[in-house]
């Protein structure tokens, strides 16, 4: 695994103490008279981030000290796999929770190499086999994430975003089926089929269904792999990585394998309308009104307001099944960033008690989420005097919410429903969250599902 290697006996791993101000003292008398006269004159004070090499006397590499802040934070030694030259390295004190820490490890050991050479091998942190167990699932979760977004729109449409999804079930023994193109329209899908048709890849709706006693639970992921913003068109800066619109599609399945690999006692389904957003003679236009699945009539105000399109009738079809928990995962607004900024996903749901327990769940799993609310008098800024709903209005305000109470119209008020609005990109490199494509709540997601179905 990436950045993680089993820890065996007679070791020649390198040596790293994690210290705190408060107990930098304590070390230092252990280490020696030498050791502490060579550490205070490189001035390390435990600092959070801080390291510092310990010579032996043969001047060969002691130890390591690293100052680390909060003991259980998963990102505390995050920069540590592009920082420390390659090989491999163990903890000698007990002061760190090693499971999150090798979590982190792992998550800063990433790097994205379908199209270059890594820029050099990560560190490799050498712990217990039972550790790398552990942490594995998450890591295998984050990465698969990470790489469907990476991956240029050329490489990864809609067709190989299916691809990706059916090879994931293939490993599990789910069972995997796709309405495509016109089929689309056969079996009422048009919303999707409406946005993805000016594309030269058809549109697609990919249904894999894992397990069969329990719970029913769907998930359902924004699969846009490009989105140019239709004939509302993007300007340049606004369409350049627009590659990432597939990211809530990404956590879908992400979380759809995590499920699966916990074996977790729910029959699954998960539901993927994948789609290019594309400017054609045939593209959807501004003031059209298309029939959804569901039979509510939907003006495009703006074609740019794509997502909440396909995800509606992937909604109404998930309805239709009457699960028992519906989660859906999508790029869904920039208003969700203004609000909340990059790192925090917007929580919509519609049962206060699972929406603190997603919440309490990224509380515990160092993975947050911010609830936001679904004021419905807010629906008159989606008003159409042709339809029953418009999919944008003239306001700018309240975006996000706007965005999830359209999406709610879909989903009937006897069934649970949870939306996340991820932004699934990192702008710039931090200890373990590279600048690009990037897994948010997936972990405090899982929790969640964890407790609320327990495992087998």
């Amino acid at each position: 695994m990436q950045g993680l290697t089993e820890l065996r006996r007679n070791s020649r791993a390198i040596e790293l103490i994690a210290l705190t101000p408060d107990t930098l003292e304590a070390h230092l008398k252990a280490l020696g008279a030498k050791a502490r006269r060579w550490v205070e004159a490189q001035g390390f004070k435990a600092d959070a981030g801080s390291l510092v090499n310990v010579p032996a006397d043969d001047g060969s590499l002691r130890c390591i000290l690293l100052g680390i802040g909060r003991p259980d934070d998963i990102y505390a030694l995050s920069s540590l796999p592009q920082r420390l030259p390659p090989g491999d390295y163990r903890f000698g004190n007990e002061v760190v929770d090693l499971p999150r820490v090798a979590l982190g490890w792992a998550l800063g050991a990433y790097q994205f190499t379908r199209y270059k050479k890594a820029r050099r091998a990560p560190a490799q942190l050498a712990v217990d086999a039972a550790v790398i167990a552990a942490v594995a699932p998450l890591v295998e979760a984050a990465t698969r994430v990470r790489d469907l977004i990476n991956t240029p729109s050329e490489d990864m449409g809609p067709e190989q975003l299916c691809a990706a999804m059916r090879d994931l079930g293939k490993a599990h023994g789910a069972k995997y089926r796709e309405w495509v193109g016109d089929a689309l329209l056969k079996n009422n899908f048009p919303t999707i089929h409406a946005v993805g048709r000016a594309s030269h890849r058809p549109p697609r709706l990919g249904e894999l269904s894992w397990g069969k006693k329990g719970p029913h639970l769907v998930i359902v992921g924004k699969g846009v792999c490009f989105d140019t913003g239709g004939l509302d068109l993007k300007p340049a800066d606004g369409m350049r990585w627009m590659k990432k619109d597939m990211g809530g599609a990404a956590h879908a399945i992400a979380l759809a394998g995590l499920v699966m690999q916990a074996k977790l006692p729910v029959r699954l389904t998960l539901l993927i309308p994948a789609v290019e957003n594309a400017v054609a003679g045939n593209a959807y236009r501004p003031g059209e009104v298309i029939t959804t699945r569901s039979g509510l009539t939907v003006e495009i105000d703006n074609t740019d307001a794509e997502g909440r399109l396909v995800l509606c009738d992937a909604l109404a079809y998930a309805t239709e099944q009457k699960p028992d928990l519906i989660l859906d995962f999508a790029t869904l607004t920039g208003a969700a960033r203004v609000a909340l900024g990059p790192d925090l996903p917007a929580l919509f749901c519609n049962r206060d008690d699972i929406a603190q327990q997603l919440l309490d769940a990224g509380i515990a799993q160092q993975d947050p989420l911010w609830r936001m609310p679904l004021h419905r008098p807010y629906l008159t800024l989606l008003e159409s005097g042709i339809a029953d709903i418009a999919n944008a209005g003239p306001s700018r305000h309240a975006g996000a919410v706007t965005a999830a109470l359209y999406l709610e119209r879909f989903v009937a008020d006897t069934i649970p429903w949870a939306h996340l609005d991820v932004y699934s990109w990192n702008d710039g490199e931090r200890p373990g969250k590279p600048k690009g494509g990037e897994a948010q709540g997936l972990r405090a997601y899982l929790e969640f599902l964890r407790q609320r179905y327990g495992d087998k």
